[in-house]
């Protein structure tokens, strides 16, 4: 199976590449889509700021996202490759994806920022990312921000910083984490193997 891994300046994508590729996933490293041709899956990596990030995905292509995506490639969203998911973000001024109704905002001052380190998930339903994963699963955070789904339905699991955390939405073949899977052990292990069995259908 071929997947490929968007590069739009983040900082995980070399171990973000291992694990998929331990688990079996050939993976190429792409910087526009309009070269993207026969891949049965996409991934946005999750180390970056939200502006760069959205602007080098729409000034490196002439197809769209959504374009490519057209509801029918699983496309795993990891941190900040979730949160582009929404319609916009305090961390800047760019317009974001758009393909889930929302916004990002920054964690209460309150907190510790950036929230890092491993918290545990509240599984809210039953998800194919989720199959074989028990409930209160340990994954690691590394983040500043947080998603406010326009929608709940979309949140599949939490965890608790002081505030809820949506720490893994869906919509149709989105998948999105706030945390990584790639630093997330056998856990994070397990969802990488589920996403990929979600590439194979």
């Amino acid at each position: 199976m071929k997947v490929a891994i968007f590069d739009y300046g983040a900082g995980n994508i070399f171990s973000l590449k291992v694990a998929l590729e331990k688990r079996g996933a050939t993976v190429d490293v792409i910087k526009s889509f309009d070269q993207a041709d026969n891949y049965s899956g996409l991934l946005l990596p999750g180390v970056g700021n939200f502006d760069p990030a959205v602007q080098s995905m729409r000034k490196s292509s002439k197809t769209t996202f959504q374009e490519y995506v057209q509801d029918k490639i699983p496309v795993l969203g990891i941190c900040l490759g979730m949160e582009m998911f929404f319609e916009k973000s305090e961390e800047g001024k760019e317009q974001g994806l758009s393909v889930m109704e929302g916004e990002v905002v920054i964690l209460p001052n309150k907190f510790k920022i950036p929230h890092m380190g491993w918290n545990n998930l509240k599984i809210r339903k039953s998800n194919p990312l989720m199959d074989g994963i028990p409930d209160s699963s340990w994954v690691y955070f590394v983040h500043s921000y947080r998603v406010k789904p326009k929608n709940d339905d979309i949140i599949v699991a939490d965890s608790d910083y002081g505030i809820a955390v949506p720490a893994i939405v869906n919509r149709g073949t989105l998948y999105g984490t706030q945390f990584h899977p790639e630093k997330s052990g056998k856990i994070g292990s397990m969802m990488i193997q589920n996403f990929l069995r979600e590439c194979k259908k």
